[in-house]
């Protein structure tokens, strides 16, 4: 069957980024900004609470890959210190998990060929992003980056309590743009992650040899290596043949 959607990892693949959560800056910025809504705490007793409080939901996940949600964590530490009413909670805690970020974050920019090949595949392929990330941080960074546009599907892992490589998220993805296993491609840089999950749900795979990412996992291999995202075009075009060539003998 012809190729008809091209699905892409975010981080490592279409945004080179690097943060450092080990900054003393985090939890002092964010301890003095929660003075003003009523919670005192030194910046050491906020980082042992907030992981803490990750670590509790990590063990109490069902989930074989769990993945936290960063607002959760912080929503859950407000309650603990009985700041804000309820229904405001949600609100800070985002906020926090959003200034945590901006805090931690190092690196923010755009591969080079980002741009290029988004615009040339998006003539042929519906396109979507399946990333293991939080939306309160995924969503505005792809804006920011300007390639929010060129995807009408976003699962991030944030928003299921899991993550990659469970094939679930790729399944919900192929859902969304109503288009079968072997009619989809994914591209990423992490080979277990990224290539070994999209393979366990049935898709084409493209590996992107980028400055993040594990380069190997047992005997997983993908259907194309690409040394950057300009030979992601190629390919693209290259499994889309053998899928026409495939359908022909079909």
């Amino acid at each position: 069957m012809a190729i008809e959607a091209v699905y892409f990892d975010l981080y490592g693949t279409l945004i080179n980024i690097e943060t450092n959560e080990d900054m003393e800056e985090i939890y002092r910025a964010i301890a003095h900004y929660l003075t003003f809504h009523g919670v005192t705490l030194n910046r050491g007793e906020l980082r042992d609470r907030y992981y803490a409080i990750m670590k509790e939901m990590k063990r109490d996940s069902p989930e074989k890959y769990p993945e936290i949600d960063v607002a959760a964590i912080w929503a859950v530490l407000l309650a603990q210190e009985n700041s804000k009413p309820a229904k405001h909670r949600a609100e800070l805690a985002q906020a926090l998990a959003q200034l945590y970020r901006a805090i931690s974050r190092t690196r923010l920019q755009r591969y080079d060929g980002v741009k290029r090949t988004l615009r040339e595949l998006q003539q042929t392929y519906r396109l979507g992003i399946i990333s293991d990330a939080q939306p309160c941080f995924a969503l505005p960074e792809m804006k920011t980056m300007k390639i929010k546009k060129y995807f009408s599907v976003r699962v991030i892992s944030g928003d299921y309590g899991f993550r990659k490589p469970d094939p679930r998220l790729f399944e919900w993805a192929l859902e969304k743009l109503d288009v079968r296993p072997h009619e989809a491609i994914y591209v990423g840089n992490d080979m277990y992650r990224d290539i070994y999950g999209a393979q366990r749900a049935g898709m084409k795979t493209i590996f992107v040899d980028s400055n993040q990412g594990a380069k190997s996992y047992n005997d997983t291999a993908p259907d194309y290596y690409a040394r950057d995202l300009f030979q992601v075009l190629e390919g693209v075009a290259f499994l889309a043949e053998q899928g026409r060539a495939a359908a022909d003998r079909g």
